[in-house]
């Protein structure tokens, strides 16, 4: 909300929250050890512990609303993957893990500090390993990348005053920040990445992808899939599109970044019994479905 005053008084009144705003920002990054961002105007007030705490209790709350897929085998062999990916990524090393939705959308995301995860229709979707691959590594780029904290950071300056920034600087010291900031994590308001974020996930997710010896490709491939399946079926990307940039922009900006040649493994007898097992199952609930009566249940 921005308040307008008139006159002089006004233009002093402005000036003196200005003043105000800064000083409150300032002991909040004397009190979180903040780092300025090496982005123009970037202001991080999270540290990479905090990114861990919230990211805890943010699991613990996208846990209790999100079916997980009960099948230990795949489970085991996406967390199998996940960590190989992980260990190639740069930066702070967070505490990563690797969850299955058991939703048919299209659709991952992850939260801070560690929790990857993935919709078992993004799974069934990709053709090979590689394409799996893409997945996990573009969401472990948004972790290592800082994307959350940055996010956090900025919705914290923008909101001065209300009851995160109250957690901080009050009584309830970083365990009541953490749990404020979790929740606005898990209800889903916080999954929206810039398009500088997507580029530079998909870009570094695609460097993940080549040290940990898969073919990069994959990534653009399910781009590709993803766009034919808008086509096919619109409902099962409907989620996807909801907090994802287009796969046409995304594919071109991967062209640039991929080695034209084709290195790194393209698929596994592992990844194709883990889809093999899924197409077992009885089908997935619908993401979009769900989140309307949890909604509706909350009236």
């Amino acid at each position: 909300m921005i308040v307008r005053a008139g006159g002089a008084g006004g233009q002093v009144g402005r000036v003196a929250f200005g003043r105000f705003a800064a000083a409150v920002v300032l002991v909040v990054a004397i009190f979180t050890g903040a780092v300025f961002s090496r982005r123009v105007g970037a202001i991080q007030l999270i540290s990479v512990a905090d990114e861990i705490a919230i990211g805890k209790q943010a699991q613990a709350e996208v846990r209790k609303e999100t079916p997980g897929l009960k099948d230990a085998a795949v489970q085991a062999y996406i967390s199998r993957i996940g960590r190989r990916l992980a260990a190639q990524a740069r930066g702070a090393r967070y505490p990563y893990s690797f969850s299955i939705a058991n939703y048919r959308e299209i659709n991952a995301f992850a939260l801070p500090g560690g929790p990857v995860w993935v919709n078992r229709g993004a799974i069934e979707a990709a053709k090979n390993e590689s394409q799996l691959a893409g997945v996990l590594a573009h969401e472990i780029a948004h972790i290592s990348q800082r994307h959350s904290a940055r996010q956090l950071s900025n919705a914290m300056v923008a909101n001065l005053g209300l009851s995160l920034l109250g957690a901080l600087l009050g009584n309830s010291g970083g365990a009541g920040a953490a749990n404020i900031a979790a929740r606005y994590v898990a209800s889903g308001a916080f999954l929206e990445f810039s398009r500088d974020d997507e580029r530079e996930a998909d870009r570094v997710g695609a460097a993940i992808m080549a040290r940990a010896g898969w073919d990069a490709h994959g990534m653009i491939e399910l781009m590709q899939t993803i766009r034919e399946q808008q086509r096919r079926d619109p409902s099962s990307v409907e989620v996807f599109f909801s907090n994802h940039p287009s796969p046409g922009d995304r594919i071109g900006g991967l062209d640039r970044v991929v080695a034209k040649r084709r290195t790194g493994t393209r698929d596994s007898a592992a990844f194709q019994t883990a889809r093999g097992r899924l197409k077992k199952m009885p089908a997935a609930r619908s993401q979009v479905e769900s989140r309307k009566s949890q909604v509706e249940g909350r009236r």
